[in-house]
């Protein structure tokens, strides 16, 4: 395990945190549970019937006896999470629908990390991300001053560590939305020990091209240093600038950021998407996320492909932050 990972255990270990796994029958979800819950990092909370759970793991041979199970169906606090769920959805939902909706493994999880009977929830091993997203988002809510949810990626490989945003969530951010992403995402860096250096990304370099998507980047770059002047943040650049240190003496000979960022805002999902994917299958890095940043509580999301060792590292990272 990389140093990244080992420090996040170092963290977490004997914080007495509980997570929650809304797929507990799924097979990578059964066995990285097991695997927290008998390295003593975090208990998990894995989510459906008793003896189905219990069934699947003994098929799989893995060892759940450190893990809770719990049941919609026959969950003892289920009025509670009821009527914490009417109040919090404020006449968007009655009693009956309530008790409907929470039989959902999604909304019951992200129920148990709103009224703090779990410190965080990670799913879509076998969901969508919007099946994912969606009960967060209606429930446990975006910080204040925070207007949405960014979902980054940690990119590794041996000793190096970055940050690329926002890579899972938000289609064509606009200048606002732009410089909430690099400010939650300097501090998504600190949880990992990033110092953070923030490129804001474009196809331009210091106004070497003028167009409204480059001036939409020169604008986030005005309002992230309004809101965080004590961040070391600077755009727009092209990834070069930013990453190459004998590109940015020539492109951008001013700027803070000299060849040296480490946390990267891409200007549209597509380019984000589509950059991190490079890194990973080109570059052989590691991919670890989407993290989602700006919740009140953490909740984050697999991706279906996900192996054991994605959950693991999931559930780690969704610890860290519930600290």
């Amino acid at each position: 395990m990389s140093d990244l990972f080992q420090s996040l255990k170092d963290k977490v270990s004997g914080q007495n945190l509980k997570i929650v796994f809304p797929e507990g029958l799924d097979e990578r979800i059964l066995t990285a549970a097991s695997r927290l819950a008998a390295d003593k990092i975090v208990t998990p909370i894995l989510v459906g019937a008793k003896e189905d759970v219990e069934k699947k793991a003994k098929e799989l041979n893995v060892i759940v006896d450190g893990c809770e199970i719990y049941d919609p169906a026959t969950y003892e606090k289920m009025p509670e999470l009821v009527a914490a769920f009417v109040e919090r959805r404020k006449g968007k939902a009655s009693e009956e629908d309530a008790k409907r909706i929470l039989q959902d493994e999604n909304y019951f999880g992200t129920m148990l990390v709103y009224t703090k009977l779990a410190h965080g929830l990670v799913s879509g091993a076998a969901h969508s991300t919007a099946d994912t997203v969606r009960p967060a988002l209606q429930i446990i809510k975006t910080k204040e001053g925070v207007r949405k949810t960014s979902g980054v990626f940690i990119m590794v490989r041996e000793e190096e560590k970055y940050v690329f945003a926002d890579c899972a969530i938000n289609i064509s951010p606009d200048s606002q939305d732009l410089a909430e992403i690099a400010i939650e995402s300097a501090k998504t860096a600190e949880m990992f020990d990033i110092e953070p250096r923030v490129a804001m990304l474009s196809f331009s370099t210091a106004g070497s091209a003028k167009s409204p998507e480059t001036e939409k980047v020169v604008e986030a770059v005005k309002v992230a240093h309004e809101r965080a002047p004590h961040l070391t943040l600077d755009g727009e650049f092209q990834f070069d600038a930013a990453f190459v240190p004998s590109v940015a003496v020539k492109k951008a000979p001013n700027s803070v950021i000299q060849g040296d960022a480490n946390v990267f805002v891409f200007p549209s999902l597509e380019a984000g998407n589509i950059g991190y994917k490079i890194a990973q299958r080109l570059g052989n890095f590691e991919a670890v996320g989407p993290i989602l940043q700006g919740l009140n509580a953490p909740v984050n999301d697999l991706s279906r492909g996900c192996n054991e060792e994605d959950v693991y590292k999931l559930a780690l990272i969704t610890a860290a932050q519930a600290l």
